[in-house]
């Protein structure tokens, strides 16, 4: 029998398109609604592709690269801990391999997180934590650098921007120094005609001219040679650190925010290095990335037992 006032019906709203997210063979991949992707191999937590909503790759990924845990990823974002560039012989990292083990160490899948904007019915990033402790290194690693130490890795994922986030936690009783990098390799159409703003008044040590330290003077950092600088930009007013701007045939294409990492290394190693590299491919690359390598590496970071330090960056696409 028809009720006479029978209650409406409540609306069914339509299901929040979510986050994909997909974890087979060690291999991490994710895709917003908007069509924004990444994949990170649980070796060395290394993003090796982050594309936006157009399809367009955003890093630089040797063809050549080695991709089943036998050396550490060439391209896409490799992670720099606790040491950048070789050890020095006199410090607790002298032991270790150069740039240390965490690009060449298989790191575990925590878990993922989205967050929605207002008024949006689609989740606008994706949160992606990957974990790595002492336990989980081989017994020479430990015995080469002996700490107790977790790291929580963290890639966020949204529109057009990618955001990487490093938290590290000295789990026992001595204190250690550390150094963390961002190696981040982005891609470009032709490093002639890239430049780099935001550098100006900057003192860096440039290793192409025996580690001797300048300051730039250019507004706008262009390429015309192998370049290997560690840049300490000075901060701005409130002690914030200034955003870099890559600029490509004078169009914006990337900006670089930072939080609490002080360096910014510069990297291309240009035609006669690049030959030289083995795991390099296709040799005329060199035309085809910048690195941008926000990091904390002019100096140690000393962790007191039981504490804990966090940094990070985002590269925001302009393209």
């Amino acid at each position: 029998m028809e009720r006479k006032h029978k209650p409406a019906s409540i609306p069914v709203s339509p299901s929040m398109a979510q986050p994909v997210v997909d974890l087979s063979d060690n291999v991490l991949t994710a895709r917003l609604p908007s069509g924004d992707s990444v994949t990170v191999y649980l070796y060395g937590a290394t993003v090796t592709s982050w594309k936006t909503s157009n399809g367009q790759e955003q890093l630089f990924l040797s063809k050549a690269a080695a991709l089943d845990g036998s050396k550490p990823i060439r391209g896409g974002i490799p992670l720099v801990f606790p040491v950048f560039g070789p050890p020095p012989k006199s410090h607790a990292t002298g032991q270790l391999p150069q740039h240390g083990f965490a690009r060449n160490s298989h790191w575990e899948f925590l878990g993922k997180s989205t967050s929605e904007s207002l008024g949006r019915k689609t989740d606008d990033s994706v949160k992606l934590d990957f974990g790595l402790s002492s336990s989980m290194l081989d017994e020479a690693l430990q015995n080469k650098w002996p700490y107790d130490f977790g790291l929580v890795y963290s890639v966020t994922l949204g529109r057009g921007k990618l955001e990487c986030q490093m938290h590290v936690q000295n789990k026992g009783d001595e204190p250690f120094e550390f150094q963390v990098l961002f190696h981040t390799y982005l891609a470009v159409k032709d490093i002639h005609k890239t430049a780099v703003k935001g550098l100006q008044s900057s003192p860096y040590v440039d290793k192409v001219r025996s580690a001797q330290t300048f300051t730039e003077e250019a507004s706008s950092l262009s390429f015309s040679g192998e370049t290997d600088r560690v840049y300490t930009p000075p901060t701005a007013e409130g002690n914030t650190l200034v955003p870099l701007l890559v600029t490509e045939d004078g169009a914006e294409s990337f900006v670089v925010t930072r939080d609490a990492l002080p360096d910014v290394t510069v990297w291309n190693g240009w035609e006669d290095k690049i030959k030289a590299m083995g795991d390099f491919e296709p040799k005329d690359g060199w035309k085809s990335y910048l690195c941008i390598e926000p990091g904390t590496v002019s100096s140690w970071t000393k962790l007191e037992a039981g504490d804990a330090w966090e940094g990070g960056c985002a590269f925001e696409s302009k393209l």
